[in-house]
């Protein structure tokens, strides 16, 4: 056994590092196997060599985001106990990026995990970005940080977000009300999104002064869009055709990102998605690309992480025993 510790700056430091009742800090013991012991201003680690390497990172990880956020929650600790913590050839990634600027008092939104902050340098370095991963990564609430980044900051004149009305099909006609209402019960988690990250007010006066358009796909045929940020969410319920109709809607100044979860695609049997087939088809081409998020990257409920492995296909293995 060896031993190692941390100089920590405050007492209140302390309290947000290991949280309530220091919940943060049983998981670090309980992930790690570290043994960890306040002693005055610093923290004291207890391990083998590999258990003390590890619960270094850990907790550098976790002060990176307490300096950066000011504050730190069970989705950032679990982002950084649920990834594998020595990166690729040696080289760790980080874990945070720079915060979202909202250009809004109190409200940051910033990565909290290497795959999310790959998708957010992603957006900034292209036109067009293709996202895909399950529930709760992320996809679409940072695609929305981004959009209002780039709105306020003037990098574009409006906001368009756009979403397949219902599942392939896109039937409307038998909900009451005008468009708007029609398409809000499936474009919800769009503007659940931008409701977290603005004041609702803000949020009706863009709507109502047409810097931000909420429309269902099948209205997008025949417009180019320019100095616009375009969001397109579910994009694994677009057809080949529906996705080229989309994509084509590009206008000078523009960005689209396309976001996905393509293990849970509505089309019918047969009938292949716009996202699989954009995603190979256009790989090879500059200023597109595509950021494939996992299971690790979600940061929701920390059930969310479990259920979504339960769902995941069966090794062949044990899908032949069960046959």
């Amino acid at each position: 056994m060896i031993e190692a510790t941390i100089p920590l700056p405050s007492q209140d430091h302390v309290l947000v590092l290991f949280g309530a009742q220091d919940r943060y800090l049983r998981q670090v013991r309980d992930v790690v196997g570290v043994d960890v012991m306040l002693r005055g201003d610093e923290i004291r680690l207890r391990g083998t060599e590999e258990q003390i390497r590890r619960g270094l990172e850990v907790f550098a990880e976790l002060q990176a985001i307490i300096e950066k956020q000011g504050a730190l929650g069970e989705a950032e600790v679990q982002g950084v106990l649920g990834h594998g913590l020595h990166g690729v050839n040696g080289v760790k990634p980080p874990v945070t990026s720079e915060p979202i600027n909202l250009f809004e008092k109190a409200r940051r939104v910033a990565p909290r995990t290497p795959g999310q902050a790959e998708y957010v340098q992603a957006i900034r370095a292209n036109d067009l970005v293709f996202c895909v991963g399950p529930a709760g990564c992320g996809k679409t609430y940072l695609a929305v940080a981004m959009a209002l980044n780039a709105l306020r900051q003037e990098l574009v004149q409006k906001i368009v977000l756009v979403r397949p009305a219902v599942e392939a099909g896109e039937k409307l006609g038998f909900l009451p009300g005008d468009m708007l209402a029609k398409v809000n019960p499936f474009l919800r988690p769009l503007l659940d999104a931008l409701n977290d990250m603005l004041d609702f007010e803000q949020v009706k006066r863009y709507i109502e002064r047409d810097v931000i358009e909420i429309v269902p796909l099948a209205f997008m045929r025949g417009r180019t869009l320019n100095r616009t940020f375009i969001i397109l969410d579910e994009g694994q319920n677009t057809t080949v055709t529906q996705m080229k109709m989309f994509l084509t809607r590009l206008g000078n100044g523009s960005r689209i990102v396309v976001t996905g979860d393509i293990t849970q695609t509505d089309l019918p049997e047969g009938v292949p998605s716009g996202l699989i087939d954009a995603i190979d088809r256009l790989a090879s081409i500059s200023g597109v690309s595509s950021i494939e998020l996992s299971g690790r990257d979600i940061v929701r409920h920390p059930l969310v992480r479990e259920i979504v492995r339960a769902y995941e296909p069966e090794p062949a293995t044990r899908a032949r025993r069960k046959g």
